[in-house]
């Protein structure tokens, strides 16, 4: 069985208005001084968490596989027996899930690092699952034909 995939995305969070906030806050927590010693390191910790976050997709013959490093240790995988539909959209992060990450609400999950557009997979279980993508057209294009094959 051939294990290249036909499809494969990483994003990480590299949007400048994200890094223009964590350095105007790592900024005034040095300018407070001592009293912000444990500010500074939990800023410093979460810019160094953010800086080496990564989303990263790829389309399989045996499924999509989805690993959002560090917070998982290893990919995801949907089977394709677990999909019904997959279609590239446009979504609010904000508005529908409160933002961008790794985030759920009752019944879908959501993996998303910038941007509104994505693909949203309806699965089986009634357990759906949107991953964000930069390129989603490409990625729903991947997945309909690798589900054929």
């Amino acid at each position: 069985m051939n294990d290249e995939p036909t499809f494969r995305e990483v994003q990480r969070f590299r949007q400048r208005w994200l890094w223009l906030f964590l350095g105007i806050v790592l900024a005034f927590s040095l300018l407070l001084g001592p009293v912000s010693i444990v500010g500074f390191a939990v800023a410093a910790a979460g810019a160094s968490l953010l800086y080496n976050a990564r989303l990263e997709t790829e389309v399989r013959a045996d499924g999509i596989y989805v690993q959002f490093a560090p917070f998982h240790r290893s990919p995801r995988r949907i089977r394709w027996e677990e999909i019904v539909s997959a279609e590239a959209t446009e979504y609010s992060p904000i508005g529908e899930f409160g933002g961008w990450g790794l985030r759920w609400r009752p019944g879908v999950v959501a993996y998303s690092v910038s941007g509104s557009e994505g693909v949203r997979i309806e699965r089986t279980d009634d357990r759906d699952v949107v991953v964000g993508s930069q390129r989603a057209a490409e990625f729903a294009e991947a997945i309909d034909r690798t589900r054929r094959q």
